[in-house]
């Protein structure tokens, strides 16, 4: 028995790491640049995803940003039919102004129709610049 679990954790190790990922499904990962700053702030989002296969269920999705201050924004691409031979698009991304100070967590998700196929979140700091007394983003709140 323990000589045939070290040949499947020699099997496994031996595998290359793409092949490890096929059939896998990607994860959205989230990123917000800056992630902390002051009012008025444009913050850069970057959602991308990792590892996986290029299933078809991920090509040409909508793409639909809650930005935590009250809107939301969805992009829907016009794509060509899905290719078994053709590569996903792995990054989106979107720039969302924040006119005052608060700490906002911004949700990407990935629909296919009404079906959510990937969600992520990440959290933007923005703190209160000249002007803003507005209060938010403050941690004795």
């Amino acid at each position: 028995m323990r000589a045939v679990m070290i040949s499947l954790v020699t099997l496994a190790m031996a595998v290359p790491v793409g092949a490890r990922d096929k059939g896998k499904r990607p994860q959205l990962d989230l990123r917000a640049a800056p992630r902390v700053t002051f009012s008025p702030a444009v913050v850069l989002l970057t959602a991308e995803l990792k590892g996986g296969q290029d299933l078809d269920e991920y090509y040409c999705p909508a793409v639909e940003w809650d930005w935590d201050d009250g809107g939301k924004s969805t992009h829907e691409a016009d794509c060509d039919p899905f290719e078994t031979s053709q590569a996903i698009e792995r990054r989106y991304t979107a720039e969302h102004a924040y006119p005052q100070a608060g700490t906002y967590n911004v949700k990407v998700t990935l629909l296919r129709g009404t079906k959510k196929i990937a969600v992520a979140t990440t959290s933007v700091n923005v703190r209160a610049g000249a002007g803003d007394f507005s209060g938010g983003g403050d941690d004795s709140q």
